[in-house]
């Protein structure tokens, strides 16, 4: 039934077999085109390839077979307009000045979109910006829209975001001048909830089928007793992430409508992302393209009691990457990377791949060499992670931490609370060792290395 389901949707995709999407032997020359797949409130193992037992993914799931799938990817802040300005920018959000939804301090000149147009790239933006006002002037094609997944047109007819992000996509792809490379940011909305709809998640009618007799897995620490061992000033009926959490998650009747129709919109785009592909592939310029699919920040599924995401969580902070490079040999095609990769690694990526030397303020690093390279470079095993504060403590408290892969260090600034988690025996983040003697020393070392790191962001 599951099978059938999906074909309501994968019936209509022009389906790249797996060796459509392979490269040639030959390397392309530089500069190559860009193509951002950029999804929202999209996390690391809401794919089939991840590992996922309900969501349906094919399109990417060959994307990943053709390129290489980052397993430990991260955002440096999980909230869409900061994280939006962190791969614009290759900066944290204590560089880049953006600690909401404003715009970033960073100048346009310094972004990859700007720099790309400067050296002769035919630069297109569409979907979600969430950076303040949109500068359209500063793209060759731009287009921003979001918050609502159904749009009323000129005709009186309805269309959906996703299928709105497809035809300017496609357009974009249509109307290009051929004698310029590219580069097009596609910024989906799905899986990003329409907040003040008490639905929240609204796929479309051709959709609903999917998923219909499968029940979604509840997460481990999706009960009561995980909620009651955070701090006090998040396991409280004011706390945003809790407010949302009954939205969507307070009963199971709901668990099961809302994560249903969540997956059905990531299969949206997973669709919309199989279309553009074979666009490309038709134009015969998919073996010249750099293709990424990423995400904005992760997402609660109930997970400690909690939606959306602003926390260092895990849930919250890991998002997927998939990374398509057609300089890539045929043998390395497929492999899957478990280093430490941050959204801010991805404008240096995208510069490297057009030839142009990063600008000094970017922080990240071109992610390139850990699958190109004969011998694997010298490599990061952590990261620090802000969010600052939004609207007040009560509502969204801000977070910090240092991240690496075996531990982790949370502090919270506006309540100067430390907590340390040992994720080699305890991966859901559920008991603090903070205030455990035998972690002394880890969490004295964690604190040093914490402050040094959060020092470097700025």
């Amino acid at each position: 039934m599951r099978m059938c389901c999906f074909a309501v949707i994968a019936g209509i995709v022009a389906v790249l077999t797996r060796q459509e999407l392979m490269a040639t032997e030959s390397p392309p020359a530089k500069p190559l085109n860009i193509l951002i797949l950029y999804a929202d409130d999209w996390r690391h193992d809401t794919l089939g390839c991840a590992g996922n037992p309900v969501v349906k993914t094919p399109h990417l799931d060959r994307l990943a077979q053709s390129g290489v799938r980052f397993t430990h990817s991260y955002v440096t802040t999980a909230i869409c307009g900061v994280s939006r300005a962190s791969l614009f920018t290759g900066q944290w959000m204590s560089r880049h000045g953006n600690t909401a939804f404003s715009a970033f301090k960073t100048p346009w000149a310094e972004t990859y979109p700007g720099l790309l147009r400067a050296n002769g790239y035919f630069v297109g933006h569409v979907g979600k910006w969430h950076n303040g006002k949109f500068p359209a002037e500063n793209f060759d094609f731009g287009r921003a829209y979001s918050g609502v997944h159904w749009y009323r047109q000129p005709d009186g007819t309805e269309i959906h975001v996703t299928q709105r992000n497809e035809n300017d996509a496609m357009e974009f792809l249509r109307t290009r001048p051929t004698n310029k490379p590219f580069c097009l940011t596609l910024a989906f909305f799905a899986t990003h909830a329409e907040d003040s709809n008490p639905k929240q998640f609204l796929p479309q009618p051709q959709s609903m089928e999917l998923y219909k007799d499968v029940t979604v897995p509840v997460p481990k620490t999706a009960t009561d007793e995980a909620f009651r061992k955070l701090p006090p000033f998040i396991a409280n009926e004011k706390n945003e992430s809790r407010v949302r959490w009954h939205w969507r998650f307070d009963t199971p009747e709901k668990y099961q409508e809302m994560m249903k129709n969540y997956y059905r919109l990531a299969s949206e785009v997973d669709a919309t992302c199989g279309r553009v592909l074979a666009e490309l592939e038709k134009q015969g310029v998919l073996d010249r393209t750099l293709v990424i699919f990423t995400g904005d920040n992760g997402y609660f599924h109930g997970e400690h009691g909690l939606a959306d995401k602003w926390y260092p969580h895990e849930e919250s902070i890991r998002v997927p990457l998939i990374v398509r490079d057609p300089r890539m040999a045929a043998k390395t095609r497929g492999q899957i990377n478990d280093d430490i990769a941050l959204n801010v690694d991805l404008a240096p990526t995208i510069l490297e791949a057009a030839g142009i030397q990063a600008p000094a303020g970017m922080q990240g690093r071109d992610l390139a060499p850990l699958y190109l390279a004969a011998e694997k470079p010298t490599w990061r095993n952590e990261f620090f992670y802000e969010h600052a504060m939004f609207k007040s403590v009560d509502f969204i408290p801000a977070s910090e931490a240092l991240v690496r892969k075996e531990w982790k260090f949370f502090y919270w600034p506006d309540f100067g609370l430390e907590q340390l988690f040992d994720l080699r025996t305890d991966p859901f983040e559920e008991n603090d060792l903070a205030r455990d003697p035998a972690c002394a020393k880890q969490i004295a070392e964690m604190r040093t290395r914490f402050a040094e790191l959060k020092a470097a962001a700025r």
